[in-house]
């Protein structure tokens, strides 16, 4: 199941977008001097066209406006801080300044010809709609790459079309014929095909990256950043909200109340911290995510990967919080303070996970029927003064080798209606892990 959420940018996030072709913006200024360049040295060259005066006012027109308009995009997104709103109109007069000098050289020369050595004329008069068509690609717009493309193809053929069904009116210039021409029209349109095509594809993989990073960066302030890569890779973004497998745990220190009553205050404050750091570190370490500390209560989720990948991290992470509790009492019983129990519990199931946020605050978290039952089970195990229990769901979801290592007991039925249907386990391990604990004086 998923929950409305903000939708990945399949067509192109606009912002996203904006950026990212105002980046292609800031090199437009030199390609268009390259260009020019280009165009200048194979027409001042021997190309064998036939120019006349026209042909060098407009390359000159050409070289003026389009220089021009690549110091205004410049400046645009200078000014604008790369993103560049308002600056449309710029990118549609620079596709159709760029249209209008490729088609003005293809026309020239299909009408006037070359003087002799026509192969070299019609690839130089063809060479700047291709340039000009890669240059409109690598400006990441796609419509403006297809309405480029459709101008130079429906103005080409169009002259093709009439030389066709006018051959009386000698269109044609001289070494100009529709055997060339016909080849150099659809070579065109193939190439055509191919940029739009790519810069569509290129375009929807830069914006994805982008949005992703974008969402792996804001997931990352309630998250671990390989935790916020799944979530952002599985879809929905920040504010969204997913359906999916968890393994939760939580803990409590046993005997707590009183604890805090009989202890100075700095006792209290240093006991409480000892567990929260000695609980997020193996939280951490195994994968998984803590999720809030409530009193003295800690809740963490295992979102990722598989749920049997989750359970066996669950599983490991409750064992290394019970060896390194044992260390951590042995150094308080040196000390002459009071040593710390815990009870933690286990559960497994579908639940809704993201970022929640009102407008005042916005909270990762979990929600859901299983976050109630871990509550329900923790407490039965509190009851019980027991160290770790956990439902049938967590240990179904356990490895051979894992179960092996377990000594699991049942627990009585219980009247809550919302354990009442599950299977619960008091859990220890075959090897002595939980029951190393010195039996000494503790908080309870």
């Amino acid at each position: 199941m998923r929950l409305p959420s903000r939708r990945r940018p399949h067509d192109g996030d606009p912002a996203i977008l904006r950026r990212l072709q105002a980046a292609s913006g800031r090199r437009s200024l030199l390609l268009y001097l390259i260009i020019v360049l280009v165009l200048v040295a194979t027409a001042q060259g021997y190309d064998g066209s036939a120019h006349s005066t026209h042909h060098w006012i407009g390359l000159g027109v050409y070289a003026v406006f389009s220089l021009g308009l690549g110091i205004a995009d410049w400046r645009a997104s200078q000014r604008e801080g790369g993103a560049v709103p308002g600056t449309e109109w710029l990118a549609w007069t620079a596709t159709l300044l760029n249209a209008g000098v490729a088609l003005f050289l293809i026309v020239e020369h299909i009408l006037l010809g070359a003087v002799e050595t026509e192969e070299t004329a019609t690839a130089v008069s063809r060479l700047p709609a291709f340039l000009l068509l890669l240059q409109t690609g690598l400006s990441m717009r796609v419509w403006h790459t297809a309405a480029f493309s459709g101008l130079i193809s429906l103005a080409w053929g169009g002259t093709i079309l009439l030389a066709y069904l006018a051959p009386e009116s000698a269109l044609l210039g001289p070494h100009v014929t529709l055997e060339e021409e016909v080849p150099g029209l659809l070579t065109f349109l193939a190439a055509s095909l191919v940029v739009i095509d790519g810069v569509r594809r290129l375009q929807m993989a830069v914006t994805t990256a982008l949005w992703m990073e974008q969402e792996r960066t804001s997931l990352a302030r309630f998250v671990p950043r390989r935790v916020a890569g799944e979530l952002a890779q599985r879809g929905g973004g920040v504010g969204a909200v997913q359906s999916r497998h968890a393994c939760l745990f939580g803990l409590d220190l046993r005997g707590f109340s009183a604890f805090s009553r009989d202890q100075a205050q700095e006792e209290v404050v240093r006991a409480l911290l000892d567990v929260r750091a000695l609980t997020h570190v193996a939280v951490s370490e195994h994968g998984g995510i803590v999720d809030k500390y409530v009193g003295d209560g800690i809740l963490a989720q295992f979102i990722v990967g598989r749920p049997e990948s989750q359970a066996e991290a669950v599983m490991a992470c409750a064992r290394t919080i019970v060896a390194r509790l044992a260390v951590l009492n042995a150094e308080r019983h040196r000390e002459d303070r009071p040593e710390l129990r815990i009870t933690m519990a286990l559960h497994a199931g579908e639940v809704l996970v993201g970022v929640f946020d009102d407008g005042h605050r916005a909270e990762f978290t979990v929600l859901g029927p299983a976050m109630n039952r871990l509550a329900r089970i923790e407490a039965r195990a509190k009851a019980a003064d027991l160290t770790l229990s956990a439902s049938d769901e967590v240990i179904r979801l356990l490895g051979p080798t894992t179960r092996a290592s377990l000594r699991l007991s049942g627990m009585p039925p219980s009247e809550c209606r919302d354990t009442r249907d599950m299977r619960l386990f008091a859990v220890d391990w075959t090897d002595g892990t939980a029951a190393a604990q010195p039996p000494v004086a503790s908080v309870a």
